[in-house]
């Protein structure tokens, strides 16, 4: 027996389109369309003006790979930006979290996800040439490595060092170990060992 539709299908169609988000299934993806209709002109309203002005507008920054209204993005065309140092990460999520922490104000690259054949992601499929010539052609003097500690993140990062070994490019990458407010008995072997090797003078 076929599911009865309890809307129409402009209604149908939102909530299919909810539930494509990250985090949403078919029920959260219902509460949040039936929420959306009831608060029409205070939030569906200004969602749909802001989501065509998104279509219209926001494009990837043809320098580091970010999503912006502008080309070069805001953090490209800042002068105010280290220019000698480079921070590469996975994705624009993982660029938008260094620049909530507010701890570099550094530029930027993104490589729009990692190396995984099993996937059949290699890396012409990445940003990785982009990164290159960028080291080549300003004065980078350090590419931060940002990349998640994944088997995919660490090939990643060992494909990149090779990449640019020849280069004047001093490389580094982001420390791996105990986070902060971490308790040890929570951690796993891996984190542990790898705080122990990364140890710092206290």
């Amino acid at each position: 027996m076929s599911q009865n539709k309890v809307a129409g299908p402009e209604i149908e169609q939102l909530i299919k389109l909810l539930a494509k988000l990250p985090g949403l299934g078919p029920r959260s993806a219902r509460r949040a369309a039936l929420h959306l209709i009831k608060k029409k002109d205070q939030l569906l309203v200004p969602l749909a003006e802001a989501m065509g002005v998104a279509v219209d507008r926001i494009g990837v920054c043809s320098t580091c790979g970010t999503v912006d209204t502008s080309d070069p993005c805001a953090i490209c065309a800042d002068p105010r930006r280290d220019q000698a140092t480079l921070v590469v990460v996975e994705d624009v999520a993982d660029l938008w979290a260094l620049e909530r922490a507010a701890a570099i104000n550094a530029r930027y690259h993104v490589l729009g996800g990692t190396l995984s054949p099993l996937d059949g992601i290699g890396p012409d499929d990445l940003n990785i040439s982009g990164l290159v010539e960028r080291c080549r052609a300003e004065a980078i003097s350090e590419v931060i490595l940002a990349i998640n500690a994944t088997v995919e993140g660490q090939t990643t990062a060992h494909y990149i060092t090779d990449q640019l070994t020849g280069l004047d490019v001093s490389i580094t990458r982001l420390a791996h170990g105990v986070p902060v407010g971490g308790e040890l008995d929570y951690l796993d072997e891996g984190t542990l060992a790898q705080a122990l090797k990364a140890r710092t003078r206290f």
